[in-house]
């Protein structure tokens, strides 16, 4: 008799804890509902989009599909924008499209020039409204290399990027290039001197006094015997620089010649960082400044 009571008392006791876990768990579940906060929602960021033209009507780089990948990737990333790649100009125009979903130049917030060289396929109106895209709109430009090896025939084309190219006096080589601006975000995670292997463009038609001059090449350590590619009787020879064009800001470098400089981290930091500037997303200097080796 005392063993059948103690395994129903054992029963009831089950129960009851049963019971009472139950109540606690639809508490627990009341309390969720009604008593806590709302899970917050994921912020949301606006994209902005990016125009990548990678034509070229001269010479050829092996770079420019690294280059094209690397902004896209780049965005994609970080999460910070979108790209279009294109090989063609149709989409640098205010024109609008109709009936084939393609985005004009009012869609966009930058573009980039991806090693594009010579003549480009771009009527007189195209030219006035990449212009005014960058000078009026308020829009960003960066360029990558070959694009100042590019139009040539458009004066405001030079003045908008600052010069044009001028031979490239030591072919690729081990660059030694100067930090001038530290403090600027696409060139403060390069040290005050470094060396990159990589193909150096000397400027014509370009003035320091009308950009803000962010590395070059130490003139210090160039060779100057028997190099009539050599143009630039005061050496100074830019290696990238930032600019005004009107409202829009403009950057430009001559890294990214070769394939391997596209998994250079540096070189993927810096033009991280150019577009991010060019977009308005940080900010940085386009006040000119002396040669450091003049200015001493």
């Amino acid at each position: 008799m005392h063993r059948r009571w103690d395994v129903s008392f054992f029963s009831l006791a089950l129960a009851g804890v049963a019971v009472l876990g139950l109540c606690s768990r639809a508490q627990a579940q009341a309390v969720g509902k009604d008593d806590l906060p709302p899970a917050p929602h994921a912020k949301q960021i606006h994209l902005k989009h990016v125009l990548v033209i990678g034509q070229t009507k001269g010479f050829e780089h092996d770079s420019v599909s690294a280059a094209m990948a690397t902004v896209y990737n780049l965005g994609k990333e970080s999460g910070l924008w979108d790209t279009m790649l294109r090989t063609d100009t149709e989409l640098l125009t205010k024109k609008e499209f109709k009936g084939n979903n393609a985005k004009n130049l009012n869609y966009f917030d930058l573009i980039v020039f991806a090693s594009t060289t010579s003549e480009l396929d771009m009527d007189d109106s195209q030219k006035v409204d990449m212009l005014s895209f960058i000078h009026d709109d308020g829009k960003g430009f960066v360029g990558i290399h070959a694009a100042l090896d590019t139009n040539y025939k458009w004066p405001e084309y030079g003045e908008m990027i600052g010069g044009w190219f001028d031979q490239h006096p030591w072919m690729t080589f081990q660059a030694p290039i100067v930090n001038e601006d530290s403090d600027f975000p696409a060139t403060r995670h390069f040290p005050k001197a470094f060396v990159k292997f990589d193909e150096i463009y000397q400027p014509k038609a370009w003035s320091r006094e009308k950009v803000n001059v962010l590395l070059s090449l130490d003139p210090s350590k160039l060779n100057y015997e028997n190099n009539p590619r050599i143009h630039r009787m005061d050496h100074d020879f830019p290696v990238a620089w930032s600019k005004m064009y009107g409202k829009g800001r403009v950057f430009y470098s001559t890294l990214g010649h070769t394939e391997e400089s596209w998994d250079d981290p540096d070189i993927r930091k810096m033009y991280f960082e150019a577009i991010k500037w060019s977009l308005g997303m940080t900010e940085g200097s386009v006040t000119s400044h002396p040669h450091p080796a003049q200015s001493h």
